[in-house]
């Protein structure tokens, strides 16, 4: 399975917007640029982010981007969810009844049990996605993240925040 660059983008951006101050937002230009991404093409996922209900865009000249709630209530699920949609990532085509091979419709009458087996996969995947919080991610990375890289982003968001 293969999630799209924009899954780990917006996690990376939601775990940034997770130090900022109370009230405080951060503008997706200050995201693209920690990131090293384009403007343009971080503001889509923004934007999935924000219609999820995950993120809260604020207009005006001290706008930008900011959780919309505490990082202890998303989950790595949330984001995969907002950014992927909600369909398994395998979707069975039945392709087993088509061909030289192929049965009347009836013959089939138990699922396949390749959808089956990949459903369950996806199932466990998501559950550990869904126990996996923005605060877990956050906490594991403070603990054993280089000083340095967290002096870098402290300073960054405390220089890149807007009131």
């Amino acid at each position: 399975m293969k999630l799209s660059d924009g899954v780990e983008a917006s996690v990376h951006c939601a775990t940034l917007l997770a130090q900022l101050d109370e009230g405080r937002t951060m503008p997706a230009s200050a995201l693209a640029e920690y990131h090293g991404l384009s403007q343009s093409y971080l503001l889509k996922h923004l934007k999935q982010l924000t219609a999820a209900g995950l993120l809260e865009s604020v207009p005006g000249p001290h706008g930008g981007y900011r959780l919309a709630r505490s990082a202890d209530a998303v989950t790595l699920l949330d984001v995969v969810l907002a950014i992927e949609g909600p369909k398994p990532a395998f979707r069975c085509a039945e392709i087993r009844q088509r061909g030289p091979g192929a049965l009347e419709p009836k013959a089939y009458a138990k699922p396949c049990g390749i959808n089956a087996a990949m459903l369950r996969a996806e199932q466990a995947y998501r559950a550990e996605l869904r126990k996996t919080r923005l605060s877990d991610v956050i906490s594991d990375y403070q603990a054993s993240a280089d000083p340095r890289s967290l002096a870098f982003g402290c300073a960054f968001v405390e220089r890149h925040q807007r009131p």
